[in-house]
């Protein structure tokens, strides 16, 4: 693993937090996306190198809606930018990592992500980013 890329945090009104975080970092929000293959509108924010991802479910059975509901808002995931993300899988899956979603697929920001189960990573999920012109 290269770096942390973002860290994920799960809101329950996308504007609302937007206000809040620039306020935070003093300056808005560089980008919003929904990924609708996940229920989820998302908006980055830049500081420093650090980036910080809020997301928004789009329906109630959006796995974000989900997380807010058991455990409200808050961070949601920590994601780490790889160069071979399909190298990483394996890599993981033989160390004995449980990967939720055996190919990567296509997330925010131009990124294919891959998460592993917070059960075998002391509960905390970790999402695994490579650059989609990365790719060979």
């Amino acid at each position: 693993m290269d770096k942390i890329e973002h860290i994920g945090i799960a809101v329950k009104d996308l504007e609302k937090s937007n206000q809040l975080f620039a306020s935070l970092f003093g300056k808005p929000h560089y980008k919003t996306e929904e990924v609708a293959s996940e229920g989820v509108k998302t908006s980055f924010f830049q500081s420093g190198p650090n980036k910080i991802e809020l997301l928004e479910a789009t329906h109630p059975e959006s796995p974000i809606a989900k997380f807010i509901e058991k455990k409200g808002e808050g961070i949601h995931h920590i994601a780490f930018a790889v160069t071979d993300i399909k190298a990483e899988i394996e890599r993981l899956q033989k160390e004995g990592f449980v990967v939720l979603n055996k190919q990567p697929k296509k997330g925010a920001d131009h990124k294919l992500v891959v998460f592993l189960h917070p059960k075998s990573t002391n509960g905390v999920l970790i999402e695994l980013c490579q650059e989609i012109d990365s790719l060979k």
